[in-house]
């Protein structure tokens, strides 16, 4: 993926991981074009961030639709970042946590899917086209606090590494990015803990890892390697212990 020139639309990047990423892409001389539930809060950002935003719920297909046909009327967009997504706490022993899980499969999930299927024959048609899936790192090794926010990641892992397989050989990119634990409000809507990777610094290797390999299949920063490699090392069972110590 090249950093620069692009037209670039995420679903999300409203606030975390999202925002700081697309300021980073915009800073690079990238045209940026945001999305979320909030018109208030897309306002704010246009007149704050210049950053232009759309409104777009990925559960709702329609939304998705109108959101495509907005977007393209408009812009030439050749990368689709699927950054939205929810993360909750939940008690599997609780039958009221289904409400909460049926939630985080439709949107992280489902809305992945969704977006990518309604954008995908476009951008093939789109110079340097890119597609970038999010998933985490807690794809590879579960936080017990977060039992469908993991198994929604694992499977935004495996379905990106399907269309990759699927899309061999034709001009779209797929690229998988893989947080680790970021000093976001993320995780319930809660401050975030201070042991977990600094925003700033995460976005900063974020985009030095794209510049510096351009054919990249994931973008993994230093922290997330224990992470995606514990099973491959054969430390899973000691990375499982360490990870949810204290939850």
């Amino acid at each position: 993926m090249k950093t620069t020139g692009n037209t670039i639309f995420f679903t999300g990047g409203t606030s975390g991981i999202g925002l700081e990423l697309a300021r980073r892409f915009r800073d690079l001389g990238n045209t940026v074009i945001i999305s979320g539930r909030r018109k208030d809060l897309l306002d704010q950002l246009a007149a704050t961030d210049q950053l232009e935003g759309v409104l777009l719920d990925v559960a709702d297909p329609d939304s998705i639709a109108t959101a495509f046909a907005d977007v393209t009327a408009r812009h030439d967009v050749n990368v689709l970042i699927t950054m939205a997504g929810i993360m909750q706490s939940e008690n599997l022993q609780d039958p009221a946590h289904l409400a909460t899980s049926e939630a985080i499969v439709d949107i992280n999930l489902l809305g992945t899917i969704r977006t990518i299927t309604t954008f995908l024959p476009y951008l093939q048609q789109q110079a340097d086209p890119v597609v970038m899936t999010v998933s985490s790192g807690l794809a590879f090794v579960p936080l017990a606090l977060t039992p469908t926010y993991n198994a929604t990641k694992a499977a935004v892992h495996s379905y990106t590494q399907s269309l990759r397989l699927q899309l061999a050989g034709t001009n779209l990119q797929v690229i998988e990015l893989v947080p680790p634990a970021v000093q976001t409000n993320l995780l319930d809507g809660a401050a975030p803990d201070p042991t977990w990777m600094p925003l700033d610094e995460f976005a900063d290797e974020t985009i030095t890892l794209l510049q510096q390999h351009p054919d990249a299949e994931e973008i993994l920063v230093d922290r997330v390697h224990f992470l995606r490699a514990a099973e491959r090392e054969n430390h899973y069972a000691e990375v499982v212990t360490a990870l949810n110590a204290g939850h």
